[in-house]
């Protein structure tokens, strides 16, 4: 058998020397070949093998340069984009994630000769956004493909839209509001000096009744010469019975008609008042009302199964920071790890009764409040938003999802 024998030791040491990287300053990216010292890679250069691919180089050094450089350029950033395509990285993270490949192109067959020269080339073709720091470059990918700048397009359309329609409807809301006002006042005015003069013109009857009843009654000389008071006749007693009667009762019925009056305006009133705060609030619902809820500073509960093996199923933690309004970095309360966790794998958490909570989506998105009771039945829970606008407001019945 051979010396270097494919199960020989000598050929298993081998196989497992060139597994690992080595030293760039011995790869030969013309031949894509790895030395393990100084001494073969000298001896790789010497030989014809490699004086060929030196010809052949020779011929065009910066075609060939530069497409090096297009090749590393693309891997680099399409690692970029499939590791931390939301993330600010510092850019030694993601250059030695991306040598990890043992087979990747070499830097040193590139036309910049450090990593610093490359990222600067990033940021200044708007490839990578780049910001240097006393711990090193850290840069943020920029994504610009079609998809996502149409996707950009649509949600930013989507969101001016939105606006335009919360501003018609309170522009709607405030003209049925002006018309309410409009409509009630007025009729209550001129109701008011309707029974008023009624009033004034009753009471002057009244007094007129009053005045003619309260004459002293006649007296009459008999025949004997002896004084006697007039009997009061009865057609005079009985036009006092017919006045004094009709207007007292014409009085309490223009009363009565009154107070069912100034009841039906109050109702009237309080109904209109009522429709227009549920438009409002529906209004509000539907502005407010969004497919993402993750915001900084709230408890969550990590509800991922692919997260069991390593302890942080159902585990709660606090948002630090929201990436993308779907992605939450996540720092764990009992362990203090920090996760990258999309939303549809967290759920709100409610604190007992009497603690603090925020709305974190629907009508009073964003509101703090205090959670006052939970109906389990209903998976409901009863608020009072503390703050704010809307302060004091009581919401008897609203989602947990939404809290």
């Amino acid at each position: 058998m051979g010396k270097n024998e494919f199960l020989t030791p000598k050929a298993i040491a081998n196989r497992i020397k060139a597994k690992g990287l080595q030293k760039l300053r011995w790869y030969c990216q013309m031949c894509q070949k790895q030395c393990r010292d100084e001494n073969g890679f000298k001896c790789h250069c010497m030989s014809e093998s490699h004086q060929r691919q030196m010809e052949v180089f020779g011929q065009n050094p910066d075609r060939i340069v530069d497409g090096y450089s297009e090749e590393f350029e693309d891997q680099f950033l399409e690692h970029i984009k499939r590791s931390h395509r939301f993330s600010r990285v510092a850019a030694t993270v993601v250059y030695n994630e991306y040598i990890a490949n043992r087979h990747h192109v070499h830097m040193n067959s590139t036309k910049w000769a450090t990593l610093t020269d490359f990222v600067k080339y990033l940021g200044r073709t708007g490839k990578c956004k780049v910001d240097e720091t006393p711990k090193g470059w850290f840069m943020t990918f920029i994504d610009r493909e079609p998809e996502t700048l149409l996707k950009e397009g649509l949600k930013n359309k989507r969101a001016k839209a939105e606006v335009a329609d919360e501003e018609r409807q309170e522009r709607a809301i405030a003209e049925q509001i002006e018309r309410a006002s409009k409509s009630v006042k007025p009729d209550q005015l001129q109701s008011e000096v309707e029974m008023t003069e009624i009033l004034e013109s009753r009471e002057e009857k009244v007094a007129f009744s009053l005045g003619a009843s309260s004459l002293k009654p006649k007296e009459e000389k008999s025949s004997n010469g002896s004084i006697r008071p007039a009997m009061p006749s009865v057609f005079e007693s009985g036009l006092e019975d017919i006045e004094k009667k009709p207007v007292a009762s014409e009085r309490e019925g223009i009363t009565s008609f009154g107070d069912h009056s100034r009841n039906k305006r109050k109702k009237d009133a309080a109904d209109a008042l009522e429709e227009i705060m549920k438009e409002q609030e529906q209004a509000r619902e539907k502005a407010n009302r969004k497919d993402h809820w993750l915001c900084e500073g709230i408890v969550v509960k990590v509800m991922s199964k692919s997260l069991i093996e390593k302890g942080y199923y159902k585990e709660k933690g606090v948002v630090t920071r929201v990436i993308g309004k779907y992605v939450g970095e996540i720092k764990m309360i009992d362990s203090g790890d920090v996760l990258k966790v999309d939303q549809e794998e967290l759920e709100t958490v409610l604190p007992q009764i009497g603690g603090l909570v925020r709305i974190v989506n629907g009508a009073y998105r964003g509101s703090n409040a205090r959670l006052l009771g939970i109906d389990t039945k209903k998976f409901a829970a009863k608020v009072r938003v503390e703050k704010g606008k809307y302060d004091g407001r009581v919401l008897p019945a609203i989602d947990y999802e939404d809290v």
